[in-house]
């Protein structure tokens, strides 16, 4: 669910390396990784709740006059007691980028985090993000009813909100340190009547630039009040293999 911060730093390493007679970008491109466990906004997502698993996630972007429209996907585990076949994640987003000034980025569009098999989990979010520098400052905001299947068919996920503000480093060539902290509030209907809290996660690596398009990323992805939510919650340290085409 959370590919931002490796495709953020991404995008700053090649811009880093890019020049003004650099032949312009091919408007498809794709992306592929392995990784020893998937997190999103925190919590454990391949295993099952508290376990960890690898996961294989990739997907593919077009990007055309500053629009795009891109899928990612990734295997999963925590669904399996909604229904047993769900076990798979399939983002579908697009939206619009551009520049309004010099280095002062922007980005809105929407997501919809799309599960086969247990449809009752499907979240629509749209976002807004600002981009200056290493810094990016993005909110996303649920319009879907329900946000992941909290609320059971009961309660209402709509207005839970997301924060992430990360930051992207070149430490030396090709090495990248990468920071994250992103803070997540639930709707009033969720917080009041299923009783989750609102809770901040993090994430603390680096990424090395192998050349070919590969990235090997090493980094500690943990979240508070693990006293309510479990070892999902609990810090690991994450390496990933990616490879970009």
């Amino acid at each position: 669910m959370n590919k931002s911060i490796l495709l953020f730093a991404m995008t700053s390493l090649l811009g880093a390396a890019a020049h003004a007679d650099d032949p312009a970008p091919p408007p498809f491109t794709g992306n592929i990784n392995v990784t020893t466990s998937y997190k999103f906004r925190g919590q454990d997502q391949s295993g099952t709740p508290g376990s960890i698993k690898p996961a294989v996630q990739g997907g593919f972007d077009y990007t055309s006059n500053g629009f795009y429209l891109g899928n990612w996907n990734s295997n999963i585990g925590w669904l399996n007691s909604v229904s047993p076949s769900a076990n798979i994640e399939m983002d579908f987003y697009g939206g619009y980028r551009g520049e309004i000034v010099k280095d002062l980025g922007y980005d809105v569009g929407i997501l919809e985090y799309a599960y086969p098999g247990a449809r009752v989990a499907n979240t629509t979010e749209i976002y807004g993000a600002l981009s200056y520098g290493i810094a990016s400052l993005k909110y996303s905001h649920t319009v879907s009813k329900d946000y992941f299947n909290l609320g059971a068919g009961t309660y209402s996920g709509r207005n839970t909100g997301y924060l992430d503000l990360s930051a992207n480093y070149e430490l030396v060539k090709s090495l990248t340190l990468n920071s994250h902290f992103g803070y997540t509030r639930y709707s009033s209907d969720l917080r009041n009547n299923v009783g989750v809290p609102n809770y901040y996660d993090y994430k603390v690596g680096v990424t090395y630039d192998l050349g070919s398009g590969f990235s090997l990323a090493g980094a500690v992805v943990g979240a508070n009040k693990k006293d309510y939510y479990g070892d999902i919650n609990k810090a690991r340290f994450i390496a990933t293999l990616s490879k970009s085409m």
